[in-house]
């Protein structure tokens, strides 16, 4: 294990971070989870009330199996409300540890899962129960001939060369985490390429696209995403800051209805929680990540 102040494959540690603690523990619909610290805890069973930021040294790990628990968490809503086979999902990320992150805090004595990345080849790992069930759900809700016969290409013929990105965290993680999380997986897969035993896993490595799952706020009376875009009186409103640039990037997307999934704040009364695909060359990777830098170190 390299030591905690350098960059490298196995651990990345972002000293200093401020972890918002304004929100109680919960479980919000969009995939996030609220984060509490145990101060908030302790002074709230007291009666009083705490809010501001804690100093938090988040740490970056490869994923293992201790991590199941935390990391079935933060995806439970990775597909709304359908009931499919998530732990074998959990189990294919956690079972890729070359390439994949789990951001946890420095001696945290809980060993809490505060965001978890990876990219899993389709092809690789077509015949998984819960692949299988991704790609029947994902066929379904696809609306429109052209691009249902794209994704089916990405999912049958050409999965060995798409990669399925997955990215969740808690909502009140820092954001400045957000350029070195995503450096790392990439920076991951292209070691991969190079560093795994076998030919064949080297080759699972080399993506030419990325399909990535997201949970967008749509408005309502936009009948069809066509450009990402803020001139549409925020048509779009994107839960993750990275998604809009992803969305910008991409090739293809589309959205999707999440049956069970309800607006409640009066602030969205307007919006739909949507689901979005999107399609993002690997070659426009090198964009992305300087976007995302620039996007974050503005904020």
């Amino acid at each position: 294990m390299a030591t905690v102040a350098s960059i490298s494959k196995a651990r990345h540690k972002m000293p200093g971070s401020k972890l918002q603690t304004k929100d109680p523990p919960s479980y919000s619909g969009n995939g996030y989870h609220h984060v509490v610290d145990k101060k908030e805890q302790s002074d709230s069973s007291e009666g009083e009330e705490f809010e501001g930021a804690v100093q938090a040294d988040f740490t970056f790990f490869d994923p293992k199996p201790g991590d199941f628990h935390g990391v079935k968490i933060l995806l439970q809503t990775f597909l709304g409300n359908k009931q499919w086979d998530l732990s074998g999902f959990v189990d294919l990320i956690l079972g890729q540890p070359t390439v994949g992150t789990v951001v946890k805090i420095e001696n945290d004595e809980d060993d809490g899962v505060y965001s978890v990345i990876t990219a899993l080849n389709l092809g690789r790992y077509q015949d998984a129960k819960c692949m299988i069930e991704l790609k029947e759900y994902l066929l379904k809700v696809c609306q429109g001939k052209d691009v249902l016969a794209k994704l089916r290409s990405f999912m049958e013929e050409h999965a060995r060369d798409v990669g399925l990105l997955v990215s969740q965290r808690v909502v009140n993680l820092p954001p400045q985490l957000l350029p070195p999380l995503y450096d790392a997986l990439f920076d991951e897969v292209s070691w991969a390429t190079e560093d795994e035993p076998t030919e064949e896993l080297r080759s699972s490595f080399r993506f030419k696209f990325y399909l990535i799952i997201s949970k967008i706020y749509k408005h309502k009376s936009v009948d069809q995403i066509k450009e990402p875009s803020r001139s549409e009186d925020e048509a779009i409103i994107y839960i993750k800051p990275e998604e809009e640039i992803f969305h910008e990037l991409s090739s293809w997307s589309f959205s999707f209805p999440l049956p069970g999934q309800q607006v409640t704040t009066n602030e969205l009364k307007n919006y739909q929680l949507m689901g979005l695909m999107m399609a993002v060359e690997a070659s426009k990777v090198s964009a992305f990540r300087k976007q995302l830098h620039l996007l974050i170190d503005e904020d």
